[in-house]
């Protein structure tokens, strides 16, 4: 769980994780002024509640010069989010505010769509509310987030230069940085002081992606260095600007100038500050380290899957879900005349050299072109299963060098509301030996389309819908939908080819898995050692991905398990709907259903799908 932010948006990074979405509809939140009131001319009690959802969603917006530039608003595009207690009390401050502005509404008058809207917003500020009080039980960095790796990410990937204005907001956010840092290490002292540090393999990605981010031109005064990441990015967008070339030089030496007066000096102390902190970190992974660490984690297992399910009845299932795979994964060992065990299995599909592309440039140029044709095919089936398909275009993209070794192996990001910007599946080339072709398939359904780029690109341009219902999210049906995305391909003839199904259910058996590991790590005192050992023993997997994977877990408690919860119970709301509606199903009406309102609960789904059961009987 992240350092509490402003305001939540899915896939800012993560993206974000966790993670992290040209459309039509949106495109007003950019022309929305900070100022302007959308309760004008409300009449109706609906009207009003949907003027304030409005307000609460823009003051949240305002708060948060990140989230501005996420959504293609420019008011604060020279600035940084504030960072620390006295940002963490204002949001606090706002949620309480907004939640007693809430209750002034008239619930008896509001339409159906609306009182859906207003549930949904009063839930998620008394929990946003409830729980402050595990405000530090976080890792402000690591591996997979962080203030340190934030910074070069996102004005490499969102902040875009139209013009000379948009090239000095960016000057004067890396003139910004000192500041950043400096209160991400406040939020980091804050934590140690509470015995609330990082495990040790933490801090060599840290140390050494934040390295990352310096090396290179202007910081390195060899004359044959390669520009750093973000010399190059400021190079490369400035250079596209219609303005003199003497405009140009003077942006760049303003750039230069605060990449090495600025930025550079800020990160050599984050660096110095996390060397020696290093030297107060262990090896105890789990959630149950931390103050309250039982309760943090089962809160953290309540907010993901939004269910009531515990710490052992989700392992359990994870256990279960293991066994069945394992017995569909034999079969196809079978069809293809494989001689042998499951684990010797594993290690054929793990190590055989037809199973990958080659690690050099060629290969990585391979597996984006294969991938990107995948989505083509699938994109161009759509109208057999969906009667509503977005209108942002999306891309295939490598992760960048920068982040590439401790970035997840593949991830989303979302579309710019005001079409700056196309969604993005983003893939992790850096080990080729991560990536086999088997699994291809299923990981662009899952990212791009039909899973992630669907979802999150139809629920930004949904009509009648307030913003934060558009831009926000909840983990369980997300990664529910991306995994269930996965699956329902193969019901169209995808797959065809065994191995590739069988990279399929190695997909969803990773998933399973999941649910075994995080709770144990978390609820049931695994080691990192013993919790890579349970990947490798029961997946097909590289011991690279066992290894991001449960160092992942570590870090962020409990997100793993939304992916699998979540797919399992869109298919069993799949499952209930045809056994009612018998020939009356239309797998296009269900996934309407199920898209239609954008990002919910899952028993909130579960009562959408109820009530379009009881109107199609």
């Amino acid at each position: 769980m992240p350092i509490k932010t402003n305001i939540s948006f899915i896939a800012l990074s993560l993206s974000m994780a966790f993670s992290a979405t040209a459309v039509a509809a949106p495109t007003s939140i950019a022309q929305l002024s900070p100022s302007e009131s959308v309760a004008h001319k409300a009449e109706t009690e609906s009207q009003k509640a949907n003027a304030l959802f409005e307000n609460i969603f823009m003051e949240n917006v305002m708060a948060s010069p990140i989230s501005q530039t996420h959504l293609g608003i420019k008011t604060d595009y020279d600035k940084w989010d504030e960072m620390g207690d006295a940002a963490d009390d204002e949001a606090l401050a706002r949620d309480k505010k907004h939640l007693a502005q809430l209750k002034q509404v008239n619930t008896s008058k509001l339409d159906r769509q609306t009182l859906l809207s207003y549930k949904l917003l009063t839930q998620k500020l008394e929990q946003s509310i409830k729980d402050d009080k595990w405000r530090y039980h976080s890792y402000p960095v690591n591996q997979m987030y962080g203030g340190h790796s934030q910074i070069a990410s996102f004005l490499i990937n969102q902040h875009q230069i139209g013009n000379v204005e948009d090239a000095k907001a960016y000057i004067s956010r890396l003139q910004g940085v000192p500041k950043r840092l400096s209160q991400l290490q406040t939020a980091l002292e804050i934590r140690e002081d509470k015995g609330i540090i990082a495990p040790k393999f933490v801090f060599p990605y840290v140390i050494n992606d934040s390295k990352n981010i310096i090396n290179g031109a202007p910081f390195s005064s060899a004359s044959d260095s390669q520009d750093s990441a973000l010399w190059s990015d400021f190079k490369r967008k400035v250079s596209k600007l219609e303005i003199s070339d003497s405009d140009k030089e003077s942006l760049l030496r303003q750039a230069k100038l605060a990449l090495i007066e600025d930025v550079k000096p800020a990160y050599d102390q984050l660096i110095a500050y996390m060397t020696k902190l290093e030297t107060k970190a262990d090896t105890r992974d789990g959630a149950w380290k931390f103050p309250q660490g039982d309760s943090y984690y089962n809160n953290a297992l309540a907010r993901t899957t939004t269910t009531d399910m515990t710490a052992n009845e989700i392992h359990e299932l994870g256990l279960a879900e293991v066994a069945r795979i394992h017995s569909e994964m034999r079969a196809i060992m079978k069809k293809v005349n494989f001689e042998g065990s499951l684990t010797e299995f594993f290690k054929f599909m793990r190590d055989d050299e037809q199973f990958y592309y080659a690690n050099d440039d060629k290969g990585r140029q391979a597996y984006l072109s294969e991938a990107t044709a995948l989505i083509d095919t699938m994109s161009g089936r759509l109208d057999e299963v969906f009667k509503i398909k977005p209108q942002a275009p999306m891309i295939v993209k490598q992760v960048e060098a920068f982040r590439e070794k401790s970035a997840g192996k593949a991830f989303y990001s979302n579309p710019s509301p005001d079409g700056s910007r196309p969604g993005t599946y983003y893939a992790n080339l850096y080990d080729m030996k991560a990536m086999p072709k088997y699994q291809m398939e299923a990981l662009a359904y899952h990212e791009g389309t039909p899973g992630h780029h669907m979802q999150i690109a139809i629920a930004q341009e949904l009509e009648g819908v307030p913003k934060f219902r558009k831009f926000g999210g909840y983990t369980a049906y997300i990664e529910g939908w991306g995994l269930y995305s996965e699956y329902f391909p193969k019901e169209m003839g995808m797959y065809s080819d065994p191995y590739s199904d069988f990279g399929r259910l190695a997909m969803e058996l990773w998933r399973a898995c999941r649910l075994v590991v995080d709770t144990g790590i978390h609820a049931k005192k695994w080691n990192r050692e013993d919790s890579i050992e349970y990947y490798v023993s029961n997946t097909p997997n590289a011991k690279s991905d066992a290894v991001k994977m449960v160092e992942r877990h570590i870090v962020m408690p409990s997100q793993a398990t939304a992916y699998k919860v979540g797919m399992i119970k869109l298919l069993a709301l799949r499952d209930k709907a045809q056994q009612a509606l018998g020939d009356k199903f239309d797998i296009r009406d269900f996934h309407t259903i199920v898209l239609k309102n954008g990002p919910v609960p899952l028993d909130v789904l579960e009562s959408e799908i109820d009530l379009w059961i009881k109107q199609s009987s």
